[in-house]
This record gives C-alpha cells, structure tokens and sequence, in this order.
C-alpha cells in the first residue's frame, strides 16, 4: 500500500498512521534525501530482523538510524566536541556519521565494534516520523537488482510487495548514498563518498 505524504509539509494525520504501523512492528518504505529505504522501529528487534532478511544481511553489519536533532544524537552516540561541532555544521544534510553507540541502543542495531551510524536526513517526512514516534527510526538502503539504488516509491513496492507493510510516496528524488565519515574519533575517515560534500575531511 502507497500512500502519498507532502514532502514540504508531511500532513499529520497521515505521519501518525505511518508511526501506528511502525509501533506496531511494522516495516515501511519511505524517502530520504538521498535514496528511497526501508526501515522500522529502532527498538523493535523482530522488525529488525525482518529488515535482515529482506537486505539477506548478516547480523553485524551497520544499519544506521535516524535521529530528529543533535540533541537526541547524543543519547544515543557518544559525541565528542569535534564531533559535534562537525554535525552541527553539515546536519541536517546527506551524512551518515559514525560512532560509538551508548547502552540506549539495542544490540541488534550496532556492530561488532559497538559503533551506529547516525543520520538526520533532509528531509521533512523523516523528521515528521521520528519525531511523532518519539526514538529513532532505521534508514536502510535496499538496491534495484542490477539497477542501482530506488529513487521511487513504486519501485520499492514492486520490488518488495507484502513484504513490506506500507510505502511513503514523497515524490522522485535523485538517488545517491549519503557520504559516510567515521567520527568515533577526532581523526575523521571517509569510509564512502556520497552525496554529502567531504571535502570538510580531506
């Protein structure tokens, strides 16, 4: 099921019905400011899962997440003034920031080396949701096969169907991974060029 949202001004009476299907252990499809992904509750373990198996993951790889604001980053991920001062800068924006997770953040959604990665797309229907559901949500990217990355909600639904429980359309956008900088310490690494620009780290 598709469901059309307003990506300048995400209507809330259709943001509320997304987060009841994601309270509900629900997995949706929905745009970014970089790529169309797949995501679910950050505290819900088996919606995770089902995230695993749709991506064929193994359990430790990085699914970053989505946060409203530097500040609730910082429940979530340890952030040192560099870090900070860095975020504050280029966010919200198409990064995905490396670092060390805090105990907030379930097991299931770090990796082996305790590190998330954290975005704050931008983007008003992201923000819209994690702010109406109160904690982070999973951004994960999902590929057309042979094709590249999603830049359309039809896409996503032809692609994945009832395996996902609803699909955002916030309109087309240009599809390209977000820049990844590690920033566990203050020797930033640029672990993917992407859309964000990185020449604040080279």
């Amino acid at each position: 099921m598709i469901i059309a949202i307003n990506p300048k001004n995400p209507q809330p009476r259709l943001i509320r019905r997304v987060v009841e299907v994601l309270k509900e252990g629900g997995v949706v499809g929905y745009p970014t400011d970089t790529i169309y992904g797949i995501g679910c509750d950050l505290f819900n373990p088996e919606a995770i899962r089902r995230i695993h198996r749709l991506k064929k993951l193994e359990g430790k790889k990085l699914l970053s997440f989505i946060c409203s604001d530097l500040k609730d980053i910082s429940r979530y991920a340890y952030v040192s003034n560099y870090a900070y001062k860095m975020m504050k800068r280029l966010l919200p924006g198409a990064y995905t920031f490396v670092l060390k997770a805090t105990k907030l953040v379930p097991k299931i959604a770090m990796t082996k080396q305790n590190t998330v990665g954290i975005r704050i797309p931008d983007n008003q229907i992201c923000l819209a949701l994690v702010k109406e559901l109160g904690h982070p949500i999973i951004s994960t990217s999902v590929y057309k096969p042979d094709e590249g990355l999603y830049n359309d909600p039809a896409g996503i639904e032809e692609r994945f169907g009832k395996q996902l429980d609803l699909v955002i359309d916030g309109g087309m956008i240009v599809a390209e991974h977000s820049s990844m900088i590690d920033l566990t310490d203050d020797s930033p690494r640029v672990i993917r060029k992407g859309k964000g620009d990185i020449s604040f780290f080279l």
